[in-house]
This record gives C-alpha cells, structure tokens and sequence, in this order.
C-alpha cells in the first residue's frame, strides 16, 4: 500500500468487521453499503485478529490479495469469528468484550535465506511442501522472540517439527499496516 489508510477508511473497515459478525450470529448476510471509497476497493491481503480481554481470540485473513480490501475483511472477520479451528464460534454475547484488529498487508516477497528475516518489520511466510503457515510482524514481538524461536513455532504452526524449518523450506516476508478499534477509541 502506497499510502496509509484514512482514520475514516480505518474506522469503515472496523465497523464493517464488528457488523460482519453481529450479523452471522443471526444467521443474516453482511450489508454491503453504496459508498464503498475507491481506497477500500483494492485488492490487499487482509488478516482480521480478534481479541477477548486481551487475548487471542481468532485470527485468519488472505495473504494474497483476492478480494477488494473491504470484502476481504468482512470474510476474514466473519472467518476468524466462526472458523477458526482453535476457538469455539464467537458468540452475540461475547461481541461487547471482543476488540476487532485489521491488519493491511503488502504482497509477500521471497528472501534468500531465513537470516533476512528481520524481526518486528516482516511478517513470514514459511512453506515446505504442501505446509505452509505465517505471522503478522508483531506477532514475534509480542511473544518475545528471536527469529530462531519464531521460525521454530511457524514451523509447529505449519504443522512440521519445530526444526524444520532449518533444512529446505522456503521463506517470503511481508509488511502490514495494523490498526484495531482499542487504538482508534484513543
């Protein structure tokens, strides 16, 4: 993304987020509004993180960008409520102590070696055969750790031994623009 998103373009993706689930829990499609601004109709690669007094509580988004950013992140919001398979399905009731992250990314690039990973600023991809598995840039941050030990649970999370990722996996990093709504409340 070239420029940064407007406090309204953010504030539109997050409300449109928080329908997107309200509405599934009763069963209903998400309204689409009219006025979609052109800046939220290109096509990114989304990730929505829902938290529930301060911890995770669902996470799935597109790495690739496949939908205009405005219907990607309504199906992510959707996704990471109700399908995530490390969660139950989010309830109505559960809506007032969740805090809706979005996170923007840019398209992933490979690198050369896993040591060009840079800890805080690239997100990572890692892929080796038909696993594949990623983090958003604060994710390492966050947990505290060192590119090693990151690459070590991506590893896990891709469903290989930890110490895969040493021998034959390849690696594309990526960058995102995150916002949520206990950031813009501020």
């Amino acid at each position: 993304m070239d420029r940064e998103l407007s406090e309204s373009d953010k504030n539109m993706l997050l409300e449109a987020a928080r329908e997107a689930i309200l509405v599934k829990t009763e069963k209903k499609p998400p309204p689409r509004p009219d006025d979609i601004p052109p800046s939220l109709m290109e096509k990114r690669g989304v990730f929505v993180t829902l938290h529930k007094e301060g911890k995770l509580r669902g996470c799935i988004g597109y790495i690739e960008a496949v939908k205009p950013m405005y219907d990607a992140v309504v199906s992510a919001a959707q996704c990471s409520a109700f399908e995530d398979p490390r969660f139950p399905p989010v309830s109505r009731d559960e809506m007032g102590l969740i805090d809706i992250e979005i996170s923007i990314l840019s398209p992933a690039t490979p690198v050369d070696s896993w040591e060009d990973i840079r800890i805080g600023e690239h997100g990572v991809v890692l892929k080796k055969g038909v696993n594949r598995a990623l983090f958003l840039p604060h994710v390492a941050v966050e947990n505290k750790w060192d590119l090693e030990t990151t690459l070590t649970h991506l590893a896990i999370k891709a469903g290989l031994y930890g110490q895969d990722w040493r021998e034959e996996a390849l690696f594309e990093v990526f960058t995102s623009h995150t916002f949520s709504e206990k950031q813009m409340r501020r």
